[in-house]
């Protein structure tokens, strides 16, 4: 996805408690940064924020921390947050390569990744935040028993993702090839997921556990 750069944006953010931009000062505290002992779930990319404001909606007991790199994005889901009210929920404008420098261990007890990049050439593999150099990361900071939802409508970047799991020791709960045929329940839909849909083109989603 294009992105249009907007100097505007990253100011806006500037301005807004909600919006962290030194992370890595946090780590181990993000329960004091919250202000509670609530649960934190963790959004992996976020786009224009549809997902996290409606999770966050619906949830008002959970805390939320969504990153994402591109400030242009980041700048949507903070006034769509600040429309709704919602207070609990995190931005961090940052690479998600350095996630391991900004999470303590057993901070984390979910994690959303949504129609993420599939990088589909194989030697860009390895970016895939699903890839298991990710998912070790993702380890080290997930309490035990704590899981990671998957929504993607590529199908090739499904079934090596079930195989990063596996061979990274996660348990699958749950697997399907087109969501809106199963019989999973609660499930948000994002932006690129309504497109998707509209498009006759079948949702993959699966569910593990550490």
């Amino acid at each position: 996805m294009r992105i249009r750069k907007k100097r505007w944006a990253k100011p806006e953010l500037e301005k807004d408690h909600k919006v962290i931009f030194t992370p890595e000062e946090i780590k181990g505290n993000w329960e004091e940064l919250f202000g509670n002992d609530s649960t934190i779930h963790l959004e992996l990319g976020c786009g224009r924020g549809t997902f996290i404001t409606q999770l966050a909606a619906r949830n008002e007991n959970i805390n939320y921390i969504v990153i994402d790199t591109h400030h242009e994005l980041l700048v949507n889901v903070l006034r769509k947050l600040n429309e709704n009210n919602l207070d609990n929920v995190r931005i961090v404008p940052m690479n998600i390569e350095k996630i391991g420098d900004i999470f303590a261990q057993n901070e984390i007890d979910k994690i959303y990744i949504n129609f993420c990049n599939p990088w589909p050439n194989r030697r860009h593999h390895k970016r895939r935040l699903t890839h298991s150099n990710f998912l070790e990361k993702y380890q080290a900071f997930l309490k035990k028993g704590s899981e990671i939802w998957l929504k993607t409508d590529d199908d090739l970047l499904f079934t090596d993702s079930l195989g990063y799991f596996k061979v990274t020791g996660f348990a699958e709960l749950h697997r399907t090839y087109d969501l809106y045929q199963s019989d999973f329940e609660g499930n948000v839909m994002t932006e690129y997921e309504e497109k998707f849909i509209n498009q006759g083109i079948k949702i993959k989603f699966a569910k593990f556990k550490i």
